[in-house]
């Protein structure tokens, strides 16, 4: 398991560390807590964005 900080998720998915966090707060993203750390499991994140993926897909196919 590869975990990741907010520092380096952030410009993997291809966001600001401020927007990730946010992200965090408004359960968006998967993340864990350490006390106050924020950390990512790559492999969950990389779940995360094929997901996104799929879903953005089937939004754009069923609007034409």
């Amino acid at each position: 398991m590869q975990r990741m900080t907010v520092k380096e998720a952030a410009p993997y998915i291809g966001a600001s560390e401020y927007k990730l966090r946010e992200m965090v707060r408004m359960k968006q993203i998967p993340a864990y807590k350490v006390g106050n750390r924020i950390f990512f499991r790559k492999d969950t994140i990389d779940e995360w964005i094929a997901q996104q993926e799929r879903e953005n897909f089937q939004q754009f196919t069923a609007s034409k």
